[in-house]
């Protein structure tokens, strides 16, 4: 297997940065650093990048400190990153590693490994703007107003300005769309030329949003018992929490049952009340009102299996510290395990998993068909609780991959 290029970080701070680009392209590119990326770029960085004539985003594989000798690079051609998009890596370098690997054993492009490794939500887009410039503005106060659906390239023209004056900046196809154009028009590409308007690039994306609902909890109070009440107004606040009402109580009480914040929608079940006791006791000042964070887990309600301690056969054990062996040398290996139905293979894969656990590493169980699913993860869960998570192509994925990644820089390799 070959090895990710590790970055070089020595006194020497980084000038280059090789990048994989997410495109049908084997090799990798190098790319100046401007003075500001170079103290905060890392290997596994995404970063945007000017590939021929487009932008593209890239990943980080390695950092140099200058180019390397008998490089048939040309200082002077080399271009810059245009954006550094994290300083705070995604890929961290086990995850470039076995990215690097996969790569090299399928003959696939690095980068679009590496693209494929991150979930869909944090993988930035670019995508192409337009804007209006100073020297169309004086064109645009220069001449009269545009008729509206006017068949002639000045009046269009003008259209464009006064639509790019008075709304900002566009992307690109958007901006078409408004002036009846199914595809950017020859008079606009002239437009840019004459320096009346300019088109650049931005970074887009569609990240991966955390659900949040509506949740209570109860105000923390001063020594006296109010809670942070006005001296002048702890009078009238004491005749208001003397005159509780009984639901409001049964509020009260299920929340400081249940550590003094609940969910809204839970604490109205719970306590058998209205919104409008929860309202009530917002306006006094009992309770204040935030945005919890909802962990997805679609295994919250599963049913889950008895967990049995089964006793190996002989192959079973045999397989199982063949593959222990393997594991505690810390060393890339492929092994098959072959069995029939209902020979105990996955009870053999649960044992290595949590041996692996044990040893600080990671575990992966891949699941060759999507209805063996629930079934497997039902059991796993069984086993090892709250430490599992379900990667597939669901938009939930960047939430598990957040919740996962402390993990992958723990795990001292990937099996």
């Amino acid at each position: 297997m070959t090895s990710a290029p590790q970055s070089s970080r020595n006194e020497a701070a980084p000038q280059y940065a090789q990048v994989a680009v997410a495109v049908h392209l084997t090799k990798t590119y190098t790319y100046r650093l401007t003075a500001a990326m170079q103290k905060a770029a890392r290997a596994g960085s995404r970063v945007i990048v000017q590939l021929g004539r487009k932008p593209t985003t890239g990943y980080i594989v390695a950092l140099l400190p200058h180019l390397r000798t008998g490089t048939s690079l040309i200082e002077s051609e080399i271009k810059d990153v245009q954006e550094l998009l994290d300083v705070d890596p995604p890929l961290v370098p086990e995850v470039l590693e076995i990215s690097r690997w996969v790569a090299d054993y399928y003959a696939a492009p690095w980068g679009e490994v590496m693209r494929a490794a991150l979930p869909a939500g944090i993988n930035a887009a670019v995508e192409q703007t337009v804007s209006i410039t100073p020297r169309g503005r004086e064109e645009l106060q220069s001449e009269p107003p545009a008729v509206a659906g006017g068949p002639d390239p000045a009046s269009a023209r003008n259209r464009a300005l006064r639509l790019l004056a008075d709304e900002g900046e566009f992307e690109v196809n958007a901006f078409c769309l408004r002036l009846g154009a199914s595809k950017t028009p020859k008079w606009l590409r002239e437009m840019e030329q004459e320096g009346s308007i300019e088109r650049s690039y931005r970074t887009r994306a569609t990240p991966t949003r955390a659900k949040r609902r509506k949740a209570v909890r109860m105000v923390k109070v001063s020594a006296d018992g109010y809670a942070g009440v006005p001296p002048a107004q702890r009078t009238k606040q004491a005749g208001r929490l003397r005159t509780q009402t009984e639901a409001q109580k049964r509020l009260i009480e299920t929340l400081r049952a249940n550590g003094e914040e609940m969910a809204v929608s839970d604490l109205i079940k719970t306590a058998k009340v209205s919104e409008s006791a929860i309202a009530t006791l917002l306006k006094r000042g009992v309770i204040e009102a935030f945005e919890a964070e909802v962990r997805r887990d679609p295994l919250a309600l599963a049913k889950l299996p008895d967990t049995e301690v089964f006793k190996l056969t002989k192959a079973q054990a045999a397989a199982l510290q063949a593959i222990e062996k393997q594991a505690s040398e810390q060393k890339f290996a492929t092994m098959l395990l072959h069995g029939v139905t209902g020979s105990g293979k996955t009870e053999v894969y649960i044992r290595a998993m949590r041996d692996a656990l044990k040893m600080g590493q990671g575990a992966m169980m891949l699941v060759p068909e999507i209805a063996l699913t629930p079934i497997l993860s039902r059991r796993l869960r069984a086993h090892f609780g709250d430490q599992i998570a379900i990667f597939h192509s669901s938009p939930q994925r960047g939430l598990y991959w957040a919740r996962v990644r402390p993990c992958l820089r723990r795990s001292k390799t990937w099996r």
